[in-house]
Order: C-alpha cells, then structure tokens, then sequence
C-alpha cells in the first residue's frame, strides 16, 4: 500500500524530532557531566582546605576572578548564568516531548480519512481492505509516542543534572562566602 503524503511528511517531521532529541540530550548530556566533575573537584578542594578559592575550571571563577571580594550578587549571577548556559535545549526536549504525539495522531488521523475515503470507491469494503490501512496509519501514532518518551525522559535527566550541578555551583558559592565573612 502506497502512503499518503502527508503521512510521509508527519513520519519525517517526527524523524527529525527523534534525530534533535538525541543530539540534545547527548551534547547536553556530556556538556552537564563534564562541568559536574569540575565543580565536584572545586567543591572538594574547597571543603579539605586545600584551596581558598573555587578552581580554575571552575565555572564561578570567571565571575570571582573579576572582583576583588566576593560577594552573594557575583555568586548568584555566576550560578545563574552558568545554569542558563548549561541547561540549554531543554525547553526543545519539552517541545517535543508534548507535541510529538499530537503530530503522530494527526497523521493516523489523516491517514484513517483517506482509507475512508478510498472504501467508497470500492463495491467490497471486507477486513483483508480495511485492516493493512488502518495499520499502516497507526504507525504515525505510534511514532509519535516513542519521540515523546525518549525527549520526556531525556528532559527529566538533563533537569536532574543541571539540578545537580546548581546545588554544586550554590555550595561553592556558599563556601566562598563564608570564607569572606570570617
């Protein structure tokens, strides 16, 4: 059976949500794991006394490096900018996670019309005509439901990730400030 263009448009636009869904979460992913480990080593230098200050890797240290005290607004704007930066591609992963099975059922929608629709040409309307069809239309439907789990599962990852770095940019920040108040 030969489908519908607009089938095949709904399948490659859920093509495409697929492919920037993995290319999100992997470039975030790596990106978020990365500087996780850099902040978990700043943090542990800081908590033993083996450093006065957060590391050079540190995303906070742009920010401290261009004061001469730091102070709680740097901190909270290095923690905020840094996951602004980081978290980035999040709100496409959401995109797609709530929209990628609306355009899977409009596909299957549009496809079940147009089997409707070819039936009343036909003087049989029996299983063996209807059945391949209507099967072939709910594949849109089902492409839909498995972008939107992978983007929504990716999102909730990414999510506790950038929530793992901010507790440690915020603990940094914290460390830094009680060092200056003494």
């Amino acid at each position: 059976m030969d489908s519908s263009a607009i089938t095949i448009f709904v399948l490659l636009v859920l093509s495409v949500y697929f492919i920037a869904t993995f290319w999100i979460f992997l470039d975030r992913y790596t990106l978020l794991r990365s500087r996780i480990r850099s902040e978990i080593h700043s943090l542990k230098a800081l908590y033993t006394g083996q450093s006065k200050s957060v590391s050079s890797r540190s995303l906070i240290f742009t920010y401290l490096s261009r004061v001469n005290t730091p102070n709680k607004a740097i901190l909270e704007a290095a923690v905020s900018d840094a996951i602004r930066v980081s978290t980035k591609g999040l709100t496409w992963l959401s995109i797609m996670a709530s929209t990628s099975p609306f355009i899977g059922l409009f596909g299957t929608v549009v496809g079940i019309l147009e089997t409707f629709s070819k039936l009343g040409t036909h003087a049989s309307a029996s299983l063996n005509v209807v059945a391949p069809a209507i099967s072939e239309a709910l594949i849109a439907t089902a492409a839909g439901i498995a972008v939107a789990v992978f983007a929504y599962s990716f999102h909730l990852v990414l999510k506790r990730k950038a929530y793992e770095l901010s507790s440690l940019l915020t603990s940094q920040s914290e460390v830094i400030l009680s060092q200056t108040e003494a």
